[in-house]
């Protein structure tokens, strides 16, 4: 009896635990949508399909994934180069179409 009875408490603790764990992980998980409400009024990288890049403070965007933009930079890919390429132009607001995009990032801080 006293066998069985340690068994059933460390079942017990293994399913405590893993309801414990499994609900700290469904916690911290985030999905597309909660990325982007915390990215906007951040300086962000926006790439379209044709290699375009745009950085700048995302003012907002719509469920189509269209973007405004503040402060931004148009870069151009150099052939061979890594980064963002070679600037182009810079606008003080800028909309981008969302079917044009490729993926958007957040620009890390630095320190």
């Amino acid at each position: 009896n006293c066998c069985i009875m340690s068994t059933e408490i460390d079942v017990s603790n293994e399913i405590l635990e893993k309801s414990i764990t499994t609900t700290t992980v469904s916690s911290l998980k985030k999905n597309p949508s909660d990325f982007l409400r915390q990215i906007i009024g951040k300086a962000v990288i926006v790439k379209l399909n044709s290699g375009v890049t745009y950085k700048g403070i995302l003012a907002c965007l719509d469920g189509f994934m269209n973007i405004a933009m503040e402060q931004t930079e148009e870069y151009h890919p150099d052939q061979g180069q890594g980064g963002l390429g070679q600037l182009k132009a810079r606008y003080g607001d800028c909309f981008i179409r969302g079917n044009n995009v490729f993926y958007i990032s957040a620009v890390k801080a630095k320190k």
